[in-house]
């Protein structure tokens, strides 16, 4: 069973790794992961807003990720469906916080939802909606 990084091995491996995605909290039913500001992620040089693609990243490991933490375990599993509606971009120099939570858990398919913002929860930068398949088998009942 592999979980999520926790306080004290915070960094992910991968792409998210590269991005310099890391574990930010979780609780019962949400997991939130950072995506701290580079100069590197950034999308328009002049206002030094990040580009959308580590944005949309961040959503996909935290919605997989918050299915893993609503499961108690690991399931391999593919992005079926994202969505992501931008409302503005992030602030230039903020880490984006992204916090999501698994809503129903079926035999082979998850739902999830979450939202993506730099600081006020309340001045969100973006909602998503995900969906993850299990390719072979079913996802673990542990906690559904």
């Amino acid at each position: 069973m592999t979980m999520p990084p926790t306080a004290t091995d915070e960094r992910f491996g991968g792409h998210g790794g590269r991005l310099g995605i890391r574990f930010h909290a979780r609780g019962r039913d949400w997991i939130e992961l950072a995506l701290p500001w580079s100069a590197e992620l950034v999308g328009d040089e002049e206002t030094g807003v990040l580009a959308s693609g580590p944005i949309i990243a961040l959503m996909d490991m935290a919605t997989s990720l918050a299915v893993w933490n609503r499961i108690r375990g690991f399931a391999p599993h593919a992005t079926l469906d994202l969505r992501i509606d931008y409302f503005r971009p992030a602030r230039s120099g903020a880490t984006v916080i992204g916090r999501a939570e698994c809503l129903r858990v079926a035999r082979s398919v998850s739902f999830t939802r979450g939202i993506a913002h730099d600081g006020d929860i309340d001045d969100p930068i973006a909602h998503v909606a995900a969906t993850f398949m299990v390719p072979t088998g079913s996802y673990t009942r542990a906690a559904s």
